[in-house]
């Protein structure tokens, strides 16, 4: 069994944006704030993070997590990165934290956070990760889990979802083949990214995602990486199948 807890749900500026008037963004339901996205993953006693952007630190300080096993890193925008110096703490009372991703992602953040990759003339504040280099068609394993790399395009660029036992998490996902697809039979949840209503170059718009879910028929699909202009989630949720639920910050749900 898998606990899933939502970390964050929005998309690269959060919501609300910065001095934005948009209505969604004034909206007083705290359903219709939105983190960075990221999820916690828990079984036993493992605790798995799926990407580490700019909000880490606060999404950290709302759940009971004080070990960190791993970080799987989809793809290298700054939303999905930019919070790796806050596994700081997890670093100080465990040592290295173990990062995963595929080469461009690592060569990507080795020129970033050089400082925390390399070890020579090491800062002593600084953290340190062990790297794992991803192989896209290659299932790996952390605490007795099998981990399956899923392929997906955000536009051009290839970004890495996670399949563990019978969930799956896929975000910034434009298109996916049907190779990779077949990957995705037999799900209890699936996570997807849907960021808007209208059309999007590089990502699903609300109607192309659930022509997706369709497609996969997982039992229950989560939607995330969710901006303002996919409007108030009380109203979107109404709209969607059984089976389809918009996601929120601090959701927690359970797979199979």
């Amino acid at each position: 069994m898998l606990t899933i807890h939502f970390l964050g749900t929005g998309t690269s500026q959060g919501i609300p944006i910065i001095g934005s008037t948009h209505p969604v963004c004034l909206s007083e339901n705290p359903k219709d704030k939105r983190l960075r996205v990221s999820v916690l993953i828990q079984w036993d006693t493992t605790h798995l993070v799926i990407d580490c952007g700019p909000d880490f630190r606060q999404q950290m300080l709302r759940t009971d997590c004080n070990h960190l096993d791993a970080i799987l890193f989809t793809h290298e925008h700054a939303d999905h990165t930019a919070g790796l110096d806050d596994i700081r703490p997890f670093f100080f009372r465990q040592g290295d934290i173990p990062v995963y991703g595929s080469p461009r992602v690592m060569e990507n953040l080795n020129t970033r956070f050089g400082y925390i990759f390399s070890a020579e003339n090491k800062y002593p504040g600084a953290p340190s990760v062990a790297q794992h280099i991803i192989d896209p068609q290659s299932p790996f394993e952390i605490k007795g889990k099998t981990i399956v790399p899923v392929e997906v395009y955000h536009n051009t660029l290839s970004v890495l979802g996670y399949r563990i036992d019978d969930f799956c998490y896929l975000t910034d996902v434009k298109t996916i083949s049907a190779e990779e697809r077949e990957k995705l039979k037999n799900l209890d949840v699936l996570v997807l990214s849907a960021l808007r209503i209208e059309a999007h170059p590089n990502h699903l718009n609300l109607e192309e995602a659930l022509e997706m879910i369709e497609k996969i028929q997982p039992q229950r699909a989560y939607l995330t990486h969710i901006s303002h202009l996919m409007g108030f989630h009380e109203e979107v949720s109404k709209s969607l199948p059984d089976n389809v639920f918009l996601a929120y910050d601090t959701l927690t749900v359970s797979s199979n």
